[in-house]
């Protein structure tokens, strides 16, 4: 799988091992079809005895998992059809700088936040947990502080540098998100890490630690830095949705929306973000439920850290880093991303 490139592996029974290789899938025809029994002692050989029960009865399970030569891997095992199949994706402990990933520098400027929640979001497989990996892990480097992540499962594992670092993995360590945020507030954290808000009790929780001080960083699946604050917000019941709305003004510093796209020559993967930097402007806009006008803050913003989808890709256009037909597919507003790319080309 790594030495192919491969970001992802796909099994199933009676079919060849499939690899996800620069986005694409390709299946490994030159490899025998998995066999029921051979995914089951798979299972049965990677799985403690409490993973294997939690997988029978709820028909999956996600863990963490490092092989014997210290290679990392995040694994859903479930059922299709009757039958045991897995998910296998590659994660990459040895830390990247922003440079290195080719992450905008703004990036630094948010890890150095001191309070507030900040949201990192993206579709399956954008690099979100790459992303926020690093943010962590410059945080580590740079801030003598308590560093406190709930992940489900844990992928990157962090040793202590200049702060103190603690991972809970939940079912591992604790038994929900929710136990975890609940018992985090008594172990005196100052940055935390709650990986993907799944319901709204972490959702909730993490707002209020972001109140209370705390910085937290957190994923959620949206493709849209501005919608993203329409969608939490709807999320909550409509007799909350106010209050809500008044603590994410307060508290949301960042919203950092990152998707992959293919290079110019084909043979990786670049990332563009769309970055929202929130000010007094758009904290405004945000309690007066006017999240329609967030957008032109962002374009006129710039000199703040904010980076529209549209510019990001003009930015990497103009690098030749990927496509212009490209970067057309990835957005609605072609307008907007073509008078980008001639300012950048002036």
């Amino acid at each position: 799988m790594l030495a192919q490139g491969a970001s992802d592996m796909h099994g199933s029974v009676n079919v060849a091992p499939v690899l996800r290789i620069q986005g694409d899938l390709v299946e490994q025809m030159q490899l025998p079809v998995l066999e029921k029994h051979t995914l089951l002692g798979m299972a049965e050989a990677i799985l403690s005895v409490e993973q294997f029960e939690h997988l029978t009865h709820q028909r999956s399970c996600d863990l963490g998992y490092s092989n014997q030569n210290g290679e990392r891997f995040r694994l859903n095992f479930y059922f299709e059809r009757g039958n045991l199949a897995f998910a296998a994706r590659a994660l990459n402990n040895a830390f990247c700088t922003f440079e290195e990933l080719g992450l905008p520098a703004q990036l630094a400027v948010i890890a150095g936040q001191k309070d507030g929640l900040v949201l990192v979001t993206g579709t399956t497989g954008s690099g979100k947990s790459t992303t926020l990996a690093s943010m962590i892990n410059k945080i580590n480097e740079e801030r003598a502080c308590h560093i406190l992540t709930i992940e489900d499962p844990i992928e990157f594992v962090h040793t202590n540098k200049k702060a103190v670092v603690h991972q809970r993995e939940v079912g591992e360590d604790v038994l929900s998100f929710a136990d975890a945020i609940r018992s985090a507030m008594r172990e005196d954290p100052d940055v935390m890490l709650l990986g993907e808000m799944r319901d709204l009790e972490t959702m909730h929780a993490a707002i209020t630690a972001a109140e209370t001080g705390h910085l937290v960083f957190a994923t959620l699946h949206t493709n849209d830095a501005v919608g993203v604050i329409d969608r939490l917000v709807g999320m909550f019941p409509g007799d909350l949705q106010n209050t809500v709305r008044q603590q994410l003004s307060m508290s949301l510093r960042a919203v950092v929306t990152q998707t992959l796209v293919q290079s110019a020559d084909g043979v990786g993967r670049i990332p563009v973000n769309e970055i929202l930097m929130v000010n007094p402007a758009v904290s405004n806009l945000i309690r007066e439920q006017n999240s329609s006008q967030i957008r032109s803050v962002m374009e006129t913003g710039r000199a703040q850290g904010n980076q529209t989808l549209e510019y990001a890709l003009a930015l990497r256009v103009k690098s030749k880093l990927i496509t212009r037909e490209k970067a057309l597919q990835l957005t609605s507003r072609k307008e907007q991303f073509e008078n980008a790319l001639k300012v950048l080309n002036r």
